[in-house]
């Protein structure tokens, strides 16, 4: 129960094919004692998709977490400020979340959260969800991987044969994770 009292920014992007992996991580996270802070992207928050309809999913992680979410910049500036959150995980980090947190670029509440928030020195924790990870997104993934303070998920290849440049976190992996990185450390092994 080392997350017990922690409170936990949960950044979600639009990997909408792993929403309800997130669910139910989520409610670990909770089961844990963490108090978790939904902020969403704004693809998160407002589109409907094939996997669910927007305000059924935002309404199921509320009833999970029973805390109001960020879903403006507005909303997710205060995070560095204030000091919001103990350590905060962007899950599903999708690769163009990361290829634009890695770059600076802060254009949705995810990514102003997330550069808010590292601005206290405490730890980010990705967890990669792109069909491009091998490829266009590659060197966007290694640049994360060497930045202070972030951390990764364990990830691996989904489907090597039809998606060969796809890779997708453990979300089993998410609670160790976040553990091993309050303590300043990676999981290991990091590639599965």
């Amino acid at each position: 129960m080392k997350l017990s009292g922690c409170n936990v920014g949960f950044g979600i992007t639009g990997s909408f094919c792993t929403f309800d992996k997130i669910k139910t991580q989520i409610k670990v996270l909770k089961d844990e004692g963490a108090n978790v802070i939904p902020v969403y992207s704004y693809n998160a928050y407002n589109l409907d998709n094939r996997f669910t309809e927007a305000a059924k999913f935002v309404k199921d992680i509320h009833d999970i977490t029973n805390t109001e979410d960020i879903h403006s910049i507005q909303q997710a500036e205060p995070v560095g400020p204030k000091g919001l959150f103990d350590i905060m995980i962007i899950a599903p980090c999708t690769g163009n979340t990361a290829a634009k947190l890695c770059n600076g670029i802060v254009d949705t509440p995810v990514l102003m959260a997330a550069k808010a928030h590292m601005r206290n020195e405490r730890p980010l924790v990705i967890s990669i969800s792109t069909n491009d990870a091998l490829g266009i997104n590659f060197k966007s993934i290694g640049n994360l991987m060497v930045m202070k303070n972030i951390f990764f998920v364990p990830f691996g290849q989904d489907d090597y044969v039809k998606k060969p440049n796809s890779m997708v976190a453990d979300v089993t992996k998410i609670v160790d994770t976040l553990e091993a990185a309050l303590e300043g450390k990676q999981l290991q092994p990091v590639i599965i």
